[in-house]
């Protein structure tokens, strides 16, 4: 099951450091979010590096939305 709102990983590996961002999607996931949103322009594709790691080993749990191209 989906849940009804969505972790938005835009600022991730910019305005947020990988440490800081690593963290916050686990927070997200504790409370109950199970669908992050990314994209191969964010952060020049380091926000999706960042979700990858974070969710290794457990993606199968998760919706994972991406696009391509700004």
């Amino acid at each position: 099951m989906t849940s009804r709102f969505v972790l938005g990983t835009m600022t991730f590996g910019s305005q947020l450091n990988e440490a800081d961002s690593l963290r916050l999607i686990d927070s997200a996931i504790d409370q109950g979010i199970t669908f992050l949103d990314t994209a191969n322009v964010y952060s020049r594709g380091r926000s999706e590096e960042i979700v990858g790691r974070a969710l290794e080993g457990r993606r199968h749990r998760y919706v994972l939305a991406t696009k391509l191209r700004g």
